[in-house]
């Protein structure tokens, strides 16, 4: 029985965008063992993926995750047959050739995030192109995370994303609060420049109400309550502020969702991959390459006209999302999806 181990430690979106090497795996080998490095942070998602066999958690070695010696130990401990970074860092990277593991394969150089990564794996995959920052790439970071199974001859299909569809106590309230159909609005973003403003959050909130009777629940990360609280505090009576919520929140709360409305960040990517409609906003990263990944999403882009390509900062003094506005979003989210 082969063992393999992924190794993608975050963040969310991410790892999301991982799950279908995973699963296409499952699919090649039914037998076999497969496993994933996450780090603490987000390691509850995977907990929701059924095929993964077990989850290596690397924190600060208290709560039962794992130091990073205590990683590297288990890691050689299991035997692999095959690690496969996903990450292309240099951590991820000594993470897996520490294993021990006699094929240990990641992306050629022009595909890395960081370069010095290269030396530490025993064969790379090249996906061909210029490169994953490139102007020119219009793969998705999936189809081109699947290339890395084409060293092991497995060339995958469509992507599969088999999360499982959870509920949780803090998502049936807050679906008993709003009447129980609601869009969800997540305004924020680890990067500045994905952020798109509060207050057009709060008027589409409004709109939405107004025009659909649609009440909206406004979700939040770490650091990002305020940014929230100044969304749901411009739309009273039109949105619901959730309370701090746990991923299995965040899944409940996307998976029964009539619209995802976000930047480009994690809950848009855990929302398309349930399948829930999205409306993605997009500024300093294309939508080809990171947008939601379903038949039922929308992206409204400014790729054409962004001079800061992932760059967490504008280049320019008016950053390319502000020339999104509210009109362009609500036209976005057909009012025949919203009433039934």
């Amino acid at each position: 029985m082969p063992r393999f181990l992924l190794v993608r430690l975050g963040a969310l979106g991410d790892v999301v965008h991982g799950i279908p090497v995973a699963a296409a795996l499952r699919r090649a080998f039914p037998t076999s063992r497969i496993d994933w490095l996450v780090g603490a942070r987000h390691r509850a998602i995977l907990d929701l993926v059924p095929l993964i066999d077990r989850r290596l958690v690397m924190g600060d070695g208290t709560g039962g995750e794992m130091s990073l010696l205590a990683t590297i130990r288990e890691l050689r401990r299991i035997e692999y047959d095959v690690v496969l970074d996903l990450q292309g860092l240099l951590k991820s990277a000594v993470l897996a050739r520490s294993s021990g593991a006699p094929r240990v394969i990641g992306f050629s150089s022009r595909y890395l995030r960081e370069r010095f990564a290269r030396p530490f794996y025993t064969e790379v995959h090249d996906p061909g192109g210029d490169g994953m920052y490139d102007k020119r790439e219009t793969r998705h970071v999936v189809e081109v995370n699947l290339g890395l199974l084409q060293p092991l001859g497995i060339t995958a299909g469509t992507p599969e994303f088999p999360i499982d569809r959870v509920d949780s106590e803090v998502a049936r309230k807050m679906r008993d609060e709003v009447g129980g159909r609601y869009a969800v609005l997540n305004p924020g973003a680890a990067w500045p420049n994905k952020r798109w403003p509060a207050a057009r959050f709060a008027t589409l909130a409004e709109a939405l109400h107004t025009r659909d009777g649609l009440k909206s629940i406004v979700v939040w990360g770490p650091g990002e309550e305020a940014l929230a609280r100044a969304v749901a505090a411009g739309a009273p009576g039109a949105v619901l502020l959730a309370p701090a919520t746990s991923i299995v929140d965040l899944v409940a709360l996307v998976g029964h969702a009539t619209v995802v409305i976000s930047g480009d960040t994690g809950p848009t990517h855990v929302a398309a991959a349930l399948g829930t409609p999205v409306v993605g906003l997009y500024g300093p990263t294309r939508p080809s390459r990171n947008g939601p990944l379903s038949p039922d999403a929308v992206t409204i882009s400014r790729d054409a006209t962004c001079q800061c390509h992932h760059r967490r900062r504008c280049v320019r003094p008016r950053m390319c999302l502000l020339d999104i506005e509210v009109d362009e979003v609500l036209a976005a989210v057909p009012s025949s999806s919203v009433r039934s």
